[in-house]
C-alpha cells in the first residue's frame, strides 16, 4: 500500500489565464466604480449645498421680515463657506460652458470647505422679485469647484437650483420644463 498522498495543483499556464480573465473584468469595471463613487460625491455635495441654503434662508426669515428685495447675497451671512471668490473659472450648468466668479452681477461666488463654489447672482434682479409661491432666487453648485473639462456638458457641470419664497427647493430642470440637470444628479440617491 502506498502511503504518500498525490497534491495537485495549477499549472503555470492556468493561473496565467485566470490572471489574464481577472484583469480584462477589472478593465470593465473599475472605471464604472470611479464615476459612480465622483456622481455620488457631486450629488451629495449639490444637496449639502441646497440644504444650506435653504437653512440660511430659513435662520433669515427667523430674525428679519423676508420681503420680495431678500436675494440669496443677504443669505450669506448664515451660511458656512471658507471665501467670497471673484476670481475662479468654474463649470456653468448643462449646456453652457464655464463661468468665471465675478464676473458682472450674476456670478457672484462661495468657495466651500469641500472644495465646491457656490455662484449666484447679486442685484435686483437677482431677488424674489414678489412674494408669491411661485417667486425664486437661484443659484448653482459647482460641486468640484473648478473647471472639469470645459465642454458644455461634461461629467463636472454645475447644478442650477431654484429656492422659492416659500421655502420650497427645486432644481431649474424641473421649474422650465428641460432636461438641463447634470447626468450625476439625482434626488433619490
Amino acid at each position: 500500500m502506498n502511503s504518500q498522498k498525490r497534491f495537485q495543483g495549477f499549472t503555470l499556464a492556468e493561473l496565467l489565464i485566470t490572471l489574464a480573465i481577472l484583469g480584462v473584468i477589472a478593465t470593465f469595471t473599475i472605471p464604472k466604480i470611479l464615476v459612480a463613487q465622483q456622481n455620488s460625491t457631486n450629488n451629495a455635495i449639490a444637496k449639502e449645498m441646497a440644504g444650506m441654503v435653504v437653512g440660511a434662508y430659513q435662520q433669515y426669515q427667523s430674525q428679519y421680515s423676508t420681503t420680495s428685495g431678500v436675494g440669496i447675497e443677504d443669505l450669506t451671512q448664515f451660511m458656512n463657506y471658507i471665501a467670497f471668490d471673484t476670481s475662479t473659472l468654474i463649470d456653468a450648468k448643462q449646456n453652457q460652458g464655464t463661468s468665471l466668479c465675478g464676473s458682472g452681477t450674476a456670478n457672484y461666488c462661495l468657495k466651500l470647505a469641500s472644495g465646491a463654489m457656490l455662484r449666484y447672482g447679486k442685484s435686483s434682479t437677482y431677488n424674489f422679485g414678489g412674494t408669491s409661491a411661485t417667486n425664486y432666487v437661484w443659484f448653482d453648485v459647482d460641486p468640484d469647484g473648478k473647471v472639469t473639462d470645459g465642454t458644455t456638458n461634461g461629467p463636472g457641470k454645475s447644478i442650477e437650483f431654484c429656492m422659492f419664497y416659500n421655502n420650497r427647493l427645486s432644481t431649474r430642470d424641473v421649474v422650465s420644463g428641460t432636461n438641463n440637470d447634470p447626468p450625476w444628479f439625482n434626488w433619490s440617491q
